[in-house]
């Protein structure tokens, strides 16, 4: 038995979570996968992966044995992209995942220093606004905005707050007055993101206090940009991230309401946040990238 071809191929169908589909990823045939996790659990006298009619599973054993592998894979394959000059540094592909919105105001003006800073590293940038699967899609690494709770089976690093500002134009406020309390948006135009169907509750906290107000509007939208164009077009109120509507406060096109208060949608407190495989735990690629993130988001924040 091939040891370093079994405990890739061990990855591989952990990644995917059946034969089939790990075989069809190594280009090889589904019986040689089989039979190479068989006898990769005979020479190890143990039980790594649980086999159903729909899928492949790790049992305990097999995922704390993976994860003392991925380390000496990873450093095997930084190992063989290195060997030409023995250096260290992060090397290879590097595939990330970003929200739309994000990537045009938050990374696309700064990616040119990730890339002088590491000029060995190919990044291959996937912007989405969908909920991709990274072992599917093979990427090393996805930012995310959200509550982490759908990632509890990848490694999920928190970059920053995502701290909502509710706003609303000048002019929109001018014909519909200023609420002067949380409740009084129940009678406004308040322009709603797409969290889920229906109407929405928005959470307010200040110190100890809490209210929640369900609101309602002419527009809703998937889209933080279409969002934003319809509060700058003065239709009504909405709820938008901080990085979204900066510098839109600062030049005057909106005005942000209640900012005493912390305000967040019913789905709770939000963060941006970098999630990858177990298996990336060790690349320098990833943490290459991450460093460069927390390091942008520093910088923004303190703007």
């Amino acid at each position: 038995m091939d040891k370093l071809l079994a405990l890739r191929t061990l990855m591989e169908v952990a990644e995917t979570g059946g034969f089939s589909r790990a075989a069809r990823r190594l280009g090889v045939a589904t019986s040689s996968v089989t039979r190479l996790m068989d006898a990769l659990e005979q020479s190890l006298g143990a039980v790594l992966l649980t086999r159903t009619t729909r899928q492949v599973l790790l049992t305990d054993a097999g995922a704390s044995y993976l994860e003392q592998v991925s380390k000496l894979l990873a450093d095997l394959e930084e190992a063989d992209s290195s060997i030409a000059d023995g250096k260290e540094e992060p090397m290879g592909t590097l595939r990330v995942s970003v929200p739309v919105t994000y990537s045009r105001l938050c990374l696309a003006g700064h990616l040119s220093d990730f890339m002088k800073a590491y000029p060995r590293v190919k990044l291959d940038l996937v912007v989405s606004d969908s909920y991709q699967d990274l072992a599917v899609e093979r990427i090393d690494l996805a930012v995310r905005i959200g509550v982490p709770n759908r990632d509890e089976h990848l490694i999920v690093k928190k970059l920053a707050e995502n701290r909502r500002f509710l706003v609303a134009s000048p002019d929109y406020l001018e014909r519909h007055g200023t609420p002067r309390a949380p409740i009084e948006l129940a009678s406004h135009a308040c322009l709603r993101f797409a969290y889920r169907p229906g109407r929405q509750r928005w959470t307010f906290r200040l110190e100890a206090r809490s209210e929640q107000v369900e609101v309602d509007g002419p527009f809703i939208t998937n889209s933080l940009d279409m969002l934003r164009e319809a509060v700058l077009g003065g239709h009504g109120v909405a709820l938008l991230p901080e990085w979204v509507v900066q510098e839109d406060i600062r030049a005057g096109r909106v005005l942000r309401l209640f900012d005493a208060w912390s305000v967040t949608p019913q789905l709770g407190d939000a963060h941006v946040y970098a999630a990858y495989l177990p298996n990336r735990r060790y690349s320098r690629k990833v943490h290459a990238f991450i460093q460069y993130l927390e390091e942008r988001l520093r910088a923004m924040h303190q703007a």
